[in-house]
Order: C-alpha cells, then structure tokens, then sequence
C-alpha cells in the first residue's frame, strides 16, 4: 500500500470524514495536525500546491487534495488502485 499523509486540524469535520473513509479501506495512514503551528501550515501549503485549506491528503507521490476529492477518487473508483499504489 502507498504511504499516505494527510495534513489535519482538530475541529475540522472533513479531516474526520477523510480519515474515516481511508479507515474503512483499511489504508494506515500519518496524520499531521497543523493545529497553531505556522510552520507546518507553510509547509503543507507549499507541498500542496499553495492550498491552505485542511485537510490535505497525499497518496505515495500524489496531492490528492482535501476530502471531497478524496471521496470522488472513491466515487469514481479509482482510490483502490492509488492505495496499492
């Protein structure tokens, strides 16, 4: 399976919805709160493209984006083969 890293906040009901979704597919993943911390909110933006918005999820070596295009990927069948990588 391609390591997956999605960028997160506390209160943020689509960083739930994502990770519940990669839950059910059984998809571990490495969660990276950006809760207050500057530092990793520059960060994440600069990996994904200038969006600041959480969450911001990353498949192998793809920028997937936040959780309603994670769940198109689903929708359109194609999240499965990116989780195998």
């Amino acid at each position: 399976m391609s390591p997956i890293v999605i960028y997160t906040k506390s209160d943020c009901g689509y960083c739930r919805a994502a990770k519940d979704l990669l839950r059910r597919k059984g998809a571990a993943y490495e969660e990276i709160s950006v809760d207050g911390d500057r530092a990793k909110q520059a960060a994440m933006a600069a990996n994904a493209g200038g969006r600041s918005t959480v969450p911001q999820i990353f498949i192998g070596s793809t920028h997937v984006g936040g959780c309603d295009d994670l769940y198109e990927l689903e929708s359109a069948g194609r999240l499965d083969a990116l989780l195998a990588g």
